[in-house]
Protein backbone atom coordinates (compact mmCIF):
# COMPACT_ATOMS: atom_id res chain seq x y z
CA UNK A 1 0.00 0.00 0.00
CA UNK A 2 1.45 3.34 -1.09
CA UNK A 3 0.45 6.31 1.04
CA UNK A 4 0.21 9.95 -0.11
CA UNK A 5 2.95 12.20 1.30
CA UNK A 6 0.73 13.76 3.96
CA UNK A 7 -0.38 10.34 5.19
CA UNK A 8 3.21 9.13 5.22
CA UNK A 9 3.90 11.94 7.69
CA UNK A 10 1.11 10.67 9.94
CA UNK A 11 2.42 7.10 9.61
CA UNK A 12 5.87 8.29 10.68
CA UNK A 13 4.33 10.06 13.64
CA UNK A 14 2.66 6.85 14.80
CA UNK A 15 5.86 4.86 14.26
CA UNK A 16 7.91 7.43 16.14
CA UNK A 17 5.58 7.40 19.13
CA UNK A 18 5.59 3.60 19.28
CA UNK A 19 9.34 3.19 18.89
CA UNK A 20 10.34 5.96 21.28
CA UNK A 21 7.67 5.41 23.92
CA UNK A 22 8.50 3.81 27.27
CA UNK A 23 5.20 1.94 26.97
CA UNK A 24 4.36 1.12 23.31
CA UNK A 25 1.25 -0.80 24.40
CA UNK A 26 -0.45 2.47 25.42
CA UNK A 27 0.49 4.11 22.11
CA UNK A 28 -0.77 1.12 20.14
CA UNK A 29 -4.17 1.22 21.84
CA UNK A 30 -4.40 5.00 21.49
CA UNK A 31 -3.95 4.92 17.71
CA UNK A 32 -6.22 1.92 17.19
CA UNK A 33 -8.96 3.77 19.04
CA UNK A 34 -8.28 7.03 17.18
CA UNK A 35 -8.92 5.14 13.95
CA UNK A 36 -12.09 3.65 15.54
CA UNK A 37 -10.88 0.12 14.82
CA UNK A 38 -11.83 -2.73 17.13
CA UNK A 39 -9.34 -5.30 18.38
CA UNK A 40 -11.26 -7.93 16.40
CA UNK A 41 -11.04 -5.90 13.15
CA UNK A 42 -7.34 -5.29 13.60
CA UNK A 43 -6.61 -8.89 14.52
CA UNK A 44 -8.52 -10.27 11.53
CA UNK A 45 -6.69 -7.99 9.09
CA UNK A 46 -3.33 -8.93 10.62
CA UNK A 47 -4.19 -12.63 10.60
CA UNK A 48 -3.93 -12.86 14.39
CA UNK A 49 -6.31 -13.69 17.22
CA UNK A 50 -7.96 -10.90 19.20
CA UNK A 51 -6.19 -12.17 22.30
CA UNK A 52 -2.79 -11.39 20.73
CA UNK A 53 -3.80 -7.76 20.18
CA UNK A 54 -5.20 -7.61 23.70
CA UNK A 55 -1.94 -8.98 25.08
CA UNK A 56 0.07 -6.34 23.20
CA UNK A 57 -2.15 -3.50 24.40
CA UNK A 58 -2.11 -4.69 28.00
CA UNK A 59 1.66 -5.11 28.04
CA UNK A 60 1.44 -8.87 28.60
CA UNK A 61 3.52 -9.43 25.46
CA UNK A 62 7.00 -8.10 24.85
CA UNK A 63 7.25 -4.77 23.04
CA UNK A 64 6.41 -5.20 19.34
CA UNK A 65 9.32 -5.39 16.92
CA UNK A 66 9.90 -3.12 13.94
CA UNK A 67 8.20 -5.50 11.48
CA UNK A 68 5.07 -5.69 13.62
CA UNK A 69 4.97 -1.91 14.03
CA UNK A 70 5.14 -1.54 10.24
CA UNK A 71 2.34 -4.07 9.70
CA UNK A 72 0.24 -2.49 12.46
CA UNK A 73 0.46 0.99 10.94
CA UNK A 74 -0.16 -0.25 7.41
CA UNK A 75 -3.25 -2.10 8.61
CA UNK A 76 -4.63 1.01 10.31
CA UNK A 77 -4.49 2.88 7.02
CA UNK A 78 -5.85 -0.02 4.98
CA UNK A 79 -8.92 -0.28 7.20
CA UNK A 80 -9.34 3.49 7.28
CA UNK A 81 -9.14 3.63 3.48
CA UNK A 82 -12.16 1.35 3.30
CA UNK A 83 -13.91 3.78 5.62
CA UNK A 84 -13.23 6.75 3.31
CA UNK A 85 -10.01 7.91 5.00
CA UNK A 86 -12.02 10.23 7.23
CA UNK A 87 -9.94 9.68 10.34
CA UNK A 88 -6.54 9.92 8.64
CA UNK A 89 -7.47 13.26 7.10
CA UNK A 90 -8.82 14.62 10.38
CA UNK A 91 -5.71 13.71 12.32
CA UNK A 92 -3.14 15.19 9.97
CA UNK A 93 -1.39 18.09 11.67
CA UNK A 94 1.65 20.26 11.07
CA UNK A 95 2.83 22.12 14.17
CA UNK A 96 5.19 25.04 13.80
CA UNK A 97 8.72 23.66 13.89
CA UNK A 98 10.27 26.89 15.13
CA UNK A 99 8.16 26.74 18.29
CA UNK A 100 9.90 23.47 19.10
CA UNK A 101 13.43 24.69 18.51
CA UNK A 102 13.92 23.63 14.89
CA UNK A 103 15.41 26.67 13.16
CA UNK A 104 15.99 25.33 9.66
CA UNK A 105 15.83 22.12 7.61
CA UNK A 106 17.59 21.80 4.27
CA UNK A 107 18.11 18.99 1.75
CA UNK A 108 21.03 18.88 -0.68
CA UNK A 109 20.39 18.11 -4.39
CA UNK A 110 23.39 15.75 -4.26
CA UNK A 111 25.34 14.34 -1.29
CA UNK A 112 27.93 16.67 0.23
CA UNK A 113 31.25 15.48 1.62
CA UNK A 114 31.85 16.02 5.30
CA UNK A 115 34.95 18.01 4.41
CA UNK A 116 32.89 20.48 2.40
CA UNK A 117 30.17 20.60 5.04
CA UNK A 118 32.76 21.21 7.74
CA UNK A 119 34.12 24.22 5.84
CA UNK A 120 30.61 25.66 5.58
CA UNK A 121 30.13 25.61 9.35
CA UNK A 122 33.68 26.81 10.11
CA UNK A 123 34.17 23.60 12.01
CA UNK A 124 36.71 21.22 13.44
CA UNK A 125 36.11 17.50 12.90
CA UNK A 126 36.67 15.60 16.14
CA UNK A 127 35.59 12.03 15.35
CA UNK A 128 35.12 9.64 12.42
CA UNK A 129 37.22 11.66 9.98
CA UNK A 130 36.24 9.49 7.00
CA UNK A 131 36.66 11.31 3.69
CA UNK A 132 34.14 8.97 2.04
CA UNK A 133 31.20 9.83 4.30
CA UNK A 134 28.64 12.31 2.98
CA UNK A 135 25.48 14.06 4.13
CA UNK A 136 22.26 14.64 2.21
CA UNK A 137 20.81 17.41 4.34
CA UNK A 138 20.99 19.35 7.58
CA UNK A 139 18.77 20.44 10.45
CA UNK A 140 19.60 23.36 12.75
CA UNK A 141 18.18 23.06 16.26
CA UNK A 142 18.09 25.46 19.23
CA UNK A 143 19.10 22.96 21.88
CA UNK A 144 17.79 24.97 24.84
CA UNK A 145 14.28 25.08 23.37
CA UNK A 146 14.29 21.56 21.93
CA UNK A 147 15.10 19.78 25.19
CA UNK A 148 11.90 21.09 26.78
CA UNK A 149 9.49 21.36 23.84
CA UNK A 150 10.51 18.82 21.19
CA UNK A 151 8.34 15.69 21.31
CA UNK A 152 9.48 12.25 20.10
CA UNK A 153 7.56 12.89 16.88
CA UNK A 154 9.18 16.30 16.55
CA UNK A 155 12.60 14.73 17.01
CA UNK A 156 11.91 12.32 14.15
CA UNK A 157 11.05 15.30 11.97
CA UNK A 158 14.53 16.72 12.54
CA UNK A 159 15.79 14.00 10.21
CA UNK A 160 13.87 15.52 7.30
CA UNK A 161 13.79 13.17 4.31
CA UNK A 162 16.67 10.93 5.38
CA UNK A 163 19.00 10.05 8.25
CA UNK A 164 22.18 10.71 6.26
CA UNK A 165 22.27 14.26 7.50
CA UNK A 166 23.86 16.67 9.92
CA UNK A 167 22.06 17.72 13.08
CA UNK A 168 23.42 21.14 14.03
CA UNK A 169 22.78 22.23 17.62
CA UNK A 170 23.06 25.84 18.78
CA UNK A 171 22.53 27.41 22.21
CA UNK A 172 23.94 24.39 24.05
CA UNK A 173 24.27 24.25 27.81
CA UNK A 174 26.70 21.86 29.45
CA UNK A 175 24.04 19.93 31.35
CA UNK A 176 21.98 19.37 28.19
CA UNK A 177 24.56 18.11 25.70
CA UNK A 178 22.93 16.77 22.48
CA UNK A 179 25.14 13.67 22.30
CA UNK A 180 23.76 12.43 25.61
CA UNK A 181 20.18 12.76 24.35
CA UNK A 182 21.02 10.98 21.09
CA UNK A 183 22.21 7.95 23.04
CA UNK A 184 18.54 7.09 23.66
CA UNK A 185 17.47 7.54 20.04
CA UNK A 186 17.16 4.67 17.57
CA UNK A 187 18.06 7.08 14.78
CA UNK A 188 21.58 8.49 14.56
CA UNK A 189 22.70 11.31 12.24
CA UNK A 190 25.79 10.96 10.10
CA UNK A 191 27.10 14.24 11.51
CA UNK A 192 26.47 16.01 14.81
CA UNK A 193 27.54 19.65 15.14
CA UNK A 194 28.06 21.56 18.38
CA UNK A 195 27.93 25.28 17.60
CA UNK A 196 30.07 27.50 19.83
CA UNK A 197 30.22 24.86 22.53
CA UNK A 198 33.26 22.62 22.70
CA UNK A 199 32.27 18.94 23.08
CA UNK A 200 33.59 17.30 26.22
CA UNK A 201 35.55 14.08 26.46
CA UNK A 202 32.38 12.06 27.10
CA UNK A 203 30.66 13.55 24.03
CA UNK A 204 33.62 12.56 21.87
CA UNK A 205 33.67 9.01 23.23
CA UNK A 206 29.92 8.58 22.72
CA UNK A 207 30.13 9.91 19.16
CA UNK A 208 32.95 7.50 18.35
CA UNK A 209 30.96 4.64 19.86
CA UNK A 210 27.95 5.46 17.66
CA UNK A 211 30.09 6.13 14.55
CA UNK A 212 28.85 9.72 14.41
CA UNK A 213 31.10 12.41 12.97
CA UNK A 214 31.28 15.07 15.67
CA UNK A 215 32.11 18.63 14.62
CA UNK A 216 32.82 21.70 16.73
CA UNK A 217 31.54 24.73 14.80
CA UNK A 218 33.09 28.15 15.42
CA UNK A 219 30.72 30.08 13.13
CA UNK A 220 30.34 33.63 14.46
CA UNK A 221 26.71 33.30 15.55
CA UNK A 222 23.50 31.46 14.67
CA UNK A 223 22.60 33.88 11.87
CA UNK A 224 25.99 33.40 10.26
CA UNK A 225 25.66 29.64 10.62
CA UNK A 226 22.23 29.56 8.97
CA UNK A 227 23.39 31.89 6.20
CA UNK A 228 26.38 29.69 5.42
CA UNK A 229 24.34 26.48 5.35
CA UNK A 230 21.72 27.99 3.05
CA UNK A 231 24.50 29.22 0.77
CA UNK A 232 25.96 25.71 0.69
CA UNK A 233 22.55 24.24 -0.15
CA UNK A 234 22.04 26.72 -2.99
CA UNK A 235 25.52 26.12 -4.37
CA UNK A 236 25.55 22.33 -4.36
CA UNK A 237 25.72 21.50 -8.05
CA UNK A 238 28.85 19.36 -7.84
CA UNK A 239 31.30 18.19 -5.21
CA UNK A 240 34.45 20.20 -4.64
Amino acid sequence: MTLPEEEKALALKIAGEMVLSDDPSIVMRKWREKFSISQAQLAKKLGLSSSVISDYESGRRNNPGVQFVRRFIQTLFEIDEKNGKNLAHRMLESPSLSEHGILDIGEFPIPVSIRRFNRAVSGQVLTCQDSVRKVRGYTVIDNDIAVTKLSPWGFLRTFGKNVERALVFTNIRSEKAPMLALRFSLLKPTVLVYHLFAPGELDVKLAESDSVTLIYSKAKDTKALLRSLRKLQAGVTGEK
